[in-house]
Formats: structure tokens, C-alpha cells, sequence
């Protein structure tokens, strides 16, 4: 990984975000929180090396996408270059397989692992390359649930409820669970 290792805070309509980068691509992204201060320390607690930076255009283009999507706008950050090479092969598959998941649209983590052509037991590796994303939005882990469609953990600020919102602003509904008993009807 390259040593220069820069941070942006900025303000979102869901919250202050945080975006880090190197001269490869961008290493890390911070959901957002309620303060810039509190983004700041979580962005600075697993880049302690980082420092402040001016944006390149490529990252101005990304922190600019992001501000779109919690403003409600369809956006697609497959394009956004990353910097993963920290991250083992195996989860850099799952990354980019959980990047093809679009807008509005889920998967789960067993179907993910299938994809990638692992058994269901590999699941389990699915949700744990999910909640240790380095980049969550750019790679969509909240559009990954867990089986039957449950909303499954969530590891950023909020967790599953910050989760669920982000699924609602792209319009996807989560049903409640169906009843284990049918009702009788009176």
C-alpha cells in the first residue's frame, strides 16, 4: 500500500462521512455519524498514520456521488477505484461480486458465496468480509442480507437500522416476518 495516506470529513444529508485514500484509489469510507469530530476519530482510529488532504479529482468525483445517494439519487459506485490490496484474495472476490449488486437490489450471503462458488458453509465468510468492509457504500454491504431475507448485522454507525434506512432510500421494502400461526380470523 502506498505510505501517503490522506482524509476528507464532509457533510452529508444523512450525516458526516469520511473518505480516505492513497495514490492507488480510495482505502477507506466512514458512514456517517452525527459530527464531524466523530467521523474524524472512527476515520483516524484505523488510519492513525492519515492526515488531513485537498481531495484529488477522482476522490472530489466520489465524495460528490455519496452526497447524491443520501440526497436520494440512483448512483453506481462501481466505477470508484479502490485500493484493497490489504485485503486477502478470497475477500477481494466477495468485494467485487457484493459491487455488482446495483441500486435498489439485494442479495444475501449464501447466495453470494454460491456465486463465487463456495459451499453455503462459506456464508458465514460472506458476512464476515461484510462487516469487516473497509469501504461500505462503494461496496454495497448493506445490500446483502441474511438468509430469508432478514436484515442480518450491520457493523457502521446505527447498525441494522442505519442498514435498513439506506435500503429504504433506494426502495427496497422489508417485509415484516409472516406470522408462524395463520390467524382465525375472528
Amino acid at each position: 500500500m502506498s505510505e501517503t495516506m490522506h482524509y476528507l470529513i464532509f457533510e452529508t444529508a444523512g450525516g458526516f462521512c469520511g473518505i480516505a485514500w492513497n495514490d492507488i484509489g480510495i482505502t477507506r469510507f466512514q458512514l456517517p455519524t452525527k459530527s464531524a469530530e466523530a467521523t474524524e476519530r472512527l476515520m483516524l482510529r484505523r488510519l492513525p498514520n492519515a492526515g488531513p488532504g485537498a481531495a484529488t479529482p477522482e476522490v472530489a468525483e466520489a465524495v460528490a456521488a455519496v452526497k447524491r445517494y443520501f440526497a436520494g439519487e440512483q448512483i453506481d459506485f462501481s466505477g470508484v477505484k479502490l485500493d484493497l490490496s490489504e485485503q486477502d484474495d478470497f475477500f477481494k472476490q466477495i468485494y467485487a461480486a457484493a459491487r455488482q449488486v446495483g441500486w435498489g437490489n439485494t442479495t444475501t450471503y449464501g447466495a453470494l458465496a454460491k456465486q463465487l462458488g463456495a459451499g453455503p458453509e462459506a456464508a458465514r465468510d460472506v458476512g464476515q468480509a461484510m462487516a469487516k468492509n473497509p469501504v461500505a457504500l462503494i461496496i454495497p454491504c448493506h445490500r446483502v442480507l441474511a438468509a430469508g431475507g432478514k436484515i442480518g448485522g450491520f457493523s457502521a454507525p446505527g447498525g441494522s437500522s442505519a442498514k435498513a434506512r439506506m435500503l429504504e432510500l433506494e426502495g427496497v421494502q422489508l417485509a415484516p416476518p409472516k406470522p408462524v400461526q395463520q390467524s382465525l380470523g375472528f
